[in-house]
């Protein structure tokens, strides 16, 4: 491990997404936490790969940065944003982060492809992804796509899609799948029948809209939305992953996993009951959404966080399974697998997340969720 007292890398720093983002370019291949227990007093340096620029999907992390959690547990956290330039599992897999954030299915993928990285908490216990169409479009199911224009950003989060119509027994030819930016403007340009949004963004963008029929913001009555939580396509997302190799071999990453466990499950614990200073730590760090899009961003994560019946992070194996067999099942467009066998039984464990929980048994902490409740966030023209 390198070790270091405390770097001048505050939250506050993080703002500067493009220097983190050189950092993490032009940083070793040991990582961070892999050489030596750290001497008394001093951190011991560790690497997070996020899958995307600072926003509430990240909330919990950022917390843990701003309230000190990682110190307390003997860490020094450096968060590295991407912005689709760095892809989390090719990261670490390459050595140059120590843990990074990414969605199970496009993991699957690289493990299949030859990367030996394992899910140690499935922060997501369920799917954020929605299908949206017009009121009056007849897309009311996944058996509506048919003949249909499917909007999907592609980069690995189509895989929903296409599982979800295989278990209707569509096949993906019958589509047309539109390349759709990160936000819906092709939708409500009338470009996409159904355009793919996430609960927490995407989403949030129409309904912080002026409908220009009204001059008042579109409401949810003016949309269909199919949920792939109610899918058989529904797949698990937001997961931490580590280095198997490291975990089975290399004593001082598994002590720095479960403190750096224990400190995310402290986070998220914060983002739950502090929402609205879990989204001015965001917009803090760097996220470019405006107030109350960024407020809404928090809660919704939240909800698809908590509850988390079995400890928050635990890996569900009957979704995971769901998982594994949506993506043996998805067919692209074009014909192309996503998976073609099943995953090693390394691609997750729960041994380090049960750990971590297990120390903090006695904490007093609402590792649960189970008295977490949402509030209710009022959207602004611009998410402002």
């Amino acid at each position: 491990m390198r070790h270091s007292t405390r770097r001048l890398l505050a939250a506050g720093a993080l703002t500067l997404v493009g220097a983190l983002v050189m950092t993490a370019c032009s940083g070793g291949s040991s990582g961070g936490a892999s050489d030596s227990a750290a001497p008394e007093g001093e951190l011991t340096s560790v690497k997070l790969q996020l899958q995307w620029l600072p926003q509430g999907q990240f909330a919990g992390y950022f917390a843990a940065v701003d309230q000190g959690f990682f110190e307390e547990e003997g860490l020094d956290v450096e968060i590295i944003p991407s912005g689709g330039d760095i892809v989390p599992q090719d990261a670490l897999a390459n050595g140059d982060v120590d843990y990074a954030i990414a969605w199970v299915p496009k993991v699957l993928g690289s493990i299949e492809a030859g990367a030996n990285l394992t899910d140690i908490a499935q922060i997501f216990q369920r799917s954020g992804t929605l299908q949206v169409s017009w009121a009056d479009s007849g897309i009311t199911s996944v058996a509506d796509f048919e003949g249909k224009k499917i909007g999907s950003w592609g980069f690995g989060n189509e895989w929903e899609i296409f599982a979800a119509m295989a278990a209707e027994g569509l096949d993906a030819s019958t589509v047309q799948i539109i390349t759709q930016d990160f936000n819906m403007n092709a939708f409500l340009q009338g470009d996409i029948d159904a355009a793919q949004a996430m609960t927490y963004n995407e989403y949030a963008q129409l309904l912080e809209t002026t409908n220009p029929d009204t001059g008042e913001l579109y409401q949810p009555e003016d949309f269909n939305v199919i949920s792939y939580e109610d899918t058989e396509g529904a797949m698990l997302q937001d997961a931490i992953w580590a280095d198997t190799a490291r975990l089975a071999d290399d004593q001082d990453y598994q002590d720095t996993t479960v403190k750096f466990l224990k400190a995310v499950i402290k986070g998220w614990v914060y983002a739950a009951e502090n929402p609205q200073e879990a989204s001015d730590i965001t917009i803090a760090a760097g996220s470019g959404w405006g107030p109350s899009h960024e407020l809404w961003m928090v809660n919704e994560t939240n909800k698809l966080i908590w509850p988390s019946p079995d400890g928050i992070g635990i890996i569900d194996e009957a979704a995971w399974t769901k998982t594994v067999e949506g993506a043996l099942a998805a067919v692209n467009e074009t014909g192309a697998h996503l998976i073609t066998e099943e995953p090693p039984a390394t691609a997750f464990s729960n041994e380090w997340i049960q750990k971590a929980l297990d120390e903090l048994a006695d904490s007093g902490l609402d590792l649960t969720g189970e008295s977490f409740t949402p509030i209710e966030v009022t959207l602004t023209e611009g998410g402002q």
